[in-house]
């Protein structure tokens, strides 16, 4: 097995484990009890898959950066982290109470979030061409999220599947108790989060380095700061981040009320995957013919332009579906991109916390903001119906998707014209 095969099946299983639980746990947190769900309000549900992401990025300068650059090889500190995290992952779905939820996944995420950077980290330190190589491993992270997204509903949550024309094109008949299988879904990311653990002692050793001179490395490579275009980049990810964020706080419970069964929105938000495969693969070539400013660019316009597709209400359904494929360019022109740029600049001896101080940013300040701008935008565009019956509570989807879009129209103006590319 070469490096490269080896590299690609730790992305498939880092976020194959993700992808299994990450699009349908909202939907199962804001459903009511009767339908199967737990009935956490919208501020709730933002805490539980916002403050808890934050909780855990904070904490990654720790893990991911000081212990993984100084003390001990990053392969091995991966195997810790994910196993216990799958054995708290599992845990999680036994629970029903909001304050158990909640603390589980402040746990959870302090285990998890530190992986993302230490994957990225053993990637970069065992390829040769960063703008080339880095995408085409990364690709296999994404065909994870799929195959994830699609085998758990396919196994557990249907019957007598059956193709069909529109996405997510393979489907069947639900199970009268679906919307409360759902909650399988984070069993199922435990158990391969543990498979993931066993499966990084077979990764290149990747020992930290010797040689640094610094006692903290995250302290050095906050010097970062010193490059305008690092700074550019840090404030910009931020506001794409945090509507990032809301879109998976948001979209399974939107794809219900425009008609998408439970156990179809898994596999419907892998459009965006597929998407994803195509601009990954790609991204090289990109990057070496425009640049980072205009691939980026492009990123960050994504964002803009599928919120207002989702806002535009007289849409048929299937258009709606299908501009998640914006997905594509707004992780693999900017996410991807942005973790490359941020390799590209940072000294050897600090790249694994170079990766971890951006991740403060995209994984910490994100996603708490964009939680809680979640719950405020959903009280404040939710009224009551002066009819009484089932839909008496109405929350206005189309302003809350183009207020998302305004933000990220605002943001894309902001980096074009701010950002200059600079090097170490």
């Amino acid at each position: 097995m070469t490096n490269n095969s080896r590299l690609g099946g730790m992305m498939f299983l880092q976020y194959a484990l993700w992808g299994a639980w990450l699009p349908v746990t909202a939907r199962y947190l804001s459903a009511s009890v009767s339908d199967g769900g737990l009935g956490f309000t919208g501020s709730q549900i933002g805490m539980i898959l916002g403050l808890a992401g934050s909780i855990g990025a904070i904490a990654a300068p720790f893990i991911a950066g000081q212990i993984a650059d100084r003390y001990f090889s990053t392969e091995k500190i991966l195997a810790f982290l994910v196993t216990a995290g799958g054995i708290v992952k599992w845990y999680t779905a036994l629970q029903t109470d909001y304050e158990s939820w909640l603390l589980l996944s402040i746990i959870y995420s302090v285990l998890y979030m530190p992986t993302l950077a230490l994957s990225n980290s053993i990637t970069f330190a065992h390829i040769n061409d960063q703008e080339n190589d880095f995408p085409k491993i990364r690709i296999w992270g994404t065909i994870g999220w799929i195959a994830a997204s699609w085998a758990f509903p396919m196994i557990w949550l249907q019957t007598n599947l059956q193709f069909q024309t529109m996405p997510p094109f393979i489907a069947g008949a639900e199970v009268p108790n679906v919307t409360a299988r759902l909650v399988d879904a984070l069993k199922f990311s435990g158990g391969i989060s543990i498979l993931y653990g066993a499966f990084c002692f077979l990764l290149p050793n990747t020992p930290p380095k010797k040689d640094a001179t610094e006692k903290l490395a995250f302290k050095k490579a906050f010097q970062l700061f010193q490059y305008s275009s690092f700074t550019i980049l840090v404030i910009s990810s931020l506001a794409v981040s945090i509507i990032h964020q809301i879109y998976f706080l948001q979209t399974g419970p939107f794809l219900s009320h425009i008609g998408i069964p439970d156990s179809q929105i898994g596999p419907a938000m892998t459009i965006g995957q597929f998407a994803e495969i195509l601009t990954m693969a790609y991204l090289g070539t990109f990057l070496k013919r425009l640049g980072f400013k205009k691939v980026i660019t492009i990123g960050i316009a994504a964002y803009f332009l599928r919120y207002a597709i989702f806002g535009t209400e007289i849409l048929p359904v299937w258009v709606m579906i299908m501009s998640q494929a914006f997905h594509g360019f707004c992780y693999a022109f900017f996410f991807a991109a942005a973790y490359v740029y941020v390799d590209k600049i940072a000294e050897e001896d600090v790249r694994h916390s170079a990766q971890t101080v951006f991740g403060i940013i995209i994984l910490g300040g994100g996603p708490v903001i964009g939680g809680w701008l979640s719950g405020y935008l959903q009280n404040e565009y939710t009224s009551v119906n002066r009819f009484p019956g089932p839909d008496q509570v109405i929350f206005d989807y189309s302003i809350f998707w183009y207020t998302l879009s305004a933000i990220g129209l605002i943001t894309t103006t902001f980096f074009y014209f701010s950002f200059k590319e600079q090097t170490r």
